[in-house]
């Protein structure tokens, strides 16, 4: 079975590259006929048609219930094997934050849009994946661009201890216990 739009197109082009010679052997005599000529024009749809990939409908794919948890199960065996793979960028994109699932479509924000576009164009082989491991051929990726999210980095020793004390309060009890500078 034939299942990313890649594959299809490929069968596609494999399959319209076999009648594009310059004649056409008619399968019912043998006989060669010119491809420019009206026979020729008929006998090719014949063999196309013949030829046809046959897609299933989109109501006889499996439509399995699935949770959160096995998603993102999925979600970060799919970064891994990207990073495996050697595609680090698509996997970061992946792992800068978790997706949430609302349905059956998967909510991914992402810092700008440059990110989303790159992202999409790796998408289908995610797609593919989570789809075919899930059971479920409903499953759409919804991406949102949130420009506010952005990473503050903190350059002076002042703003390094304040970071530092957000994460950890007991820091600032142990500046004062031991009379320490900033």
């Amino acid at each position: 079975m034939v299942t990313t739009q890649n594959e299809i197109a490929q069968v596609v082009t494999k399959t319209s590259e076999k009648f594009t010679s310059s004649q056409i052997t008619n399968p019912s005599t043998g006989t060669k006929i010119s491809a420019l000529s009206l026979s020729s024009i008929k006998i090719k749809k014949e063999l196309e048609a013949q030829h046809a990939i046959q897609v299933k409908p989109g109501d006889s794919l499996p439509t399995e219930p699935f949770n959160e948890t096995d998603m993102l199960l999925l979600w970060n065996k799919f970064a891994q094997r990207l990073m495996d793979q050697g595609k680090r960028l698509m996997a970061t994109y992946m792992q800068m934050n978790d997706p949430v699932l609302k349905g059956t479509t998967i909510v991914l924000e992402l810092p700008n849009q440059s990110t989303k576009e790159e992202f999409q164009t790796g998408s289908n082989e995610l797609l593919g994946y989570l789809r075919g491991k899930l059971h479920n051929h409903d499953i759409v990726i919804e991406i949102h661009v949130n420009e506010a999210t952005e990473t503050k980095y903190a350059f002076t020793p002042q703003e390094k201890y304040e970071r530092l004390k957000q994460i950890n309060p007991n820091l600032d009890l142990l500046r004062k216990t031991f009379d320490l500078d900033v």
